[in-house]
């Protein structure tokens, strides 16, 4: 039986390997919108300037993206740095009171799960921030290696599969592409 959709918000899960998950992501912000809706993106790992941060600023009244990350972030080292983990700790606190201001339909925390991975954040301050989520606010995560307990707790999770990718040839990020 399919029901009528009505204005409860719901927790997306936008991981995997493959390409995709935050334009996933900002494709619903830009689709929210074309409905009046008002997007709140914290970028969590993020520092450099991305396309959707230039994009964002065309449309301030409609998204608004915080970034939570150093200009040159290291996703290979064995412990985070200090700075980091004071960032992304300050994007959790940020982005809750986004949330919880009235201000914004949809919440979306880009590379939460990968902030997660590098232990910035811990799987107990995604759990609370999911758990705290106003009814009719939704709520996106994105980045690869979601935590089992995220991924049960979310309403919706779209796995992102690589089959195959032109980094692998040696291609690097694009403006505008991927970046």
């Amino acid at each position: 039986m399919i029901k009528k959709a009505d204005d409860r918000g719901y927790i997306h899960v936008y991981t995997g390997n493959g390409k995709g998950k935050t334009t996933a992501a900002l494709g619903l912000a830009f689709r929210a919108m074309g409905r009046g809706k008002r997007s709140y993106i914290a970028q969590f790992m993020k520092g450099q300037e991305y396309g959707e941060v230039r994009a964002a600023a065309m449309v301030p009244s409609y998204i608004t993206i915080e970034q939570f990350g150093e200009k040159e972030p290291c996703h290979t080292c064995e412990a985070p740095t200090d700075e980091s983990i004071k960032l992304a700790q300050r994007g959790i606190k940020t982005a809750h009171n986004a949330m919880l201001s009235g201000n914004f339909d949809i919440i979306i925390l880009d590379e939460i799960n990968v902030a997660h991975y590098y232990h910035l954040v811990t799987t107990q301050d995604i759990l609370d921030f999911m758990n705290r989520k106003p009814y009719a606010t939704e709520l996106i995560l994105t980045g690869r290696y979601a935590a089992d307990e995220v991924v049960l707790a979310a309403d919706l999770v779209s796995d992102m599969v690589e089959i195959k990718h032109y980094f692998n040839k040696g291609i690097l990020a694009r403006d505008g592409i991927e970046r």
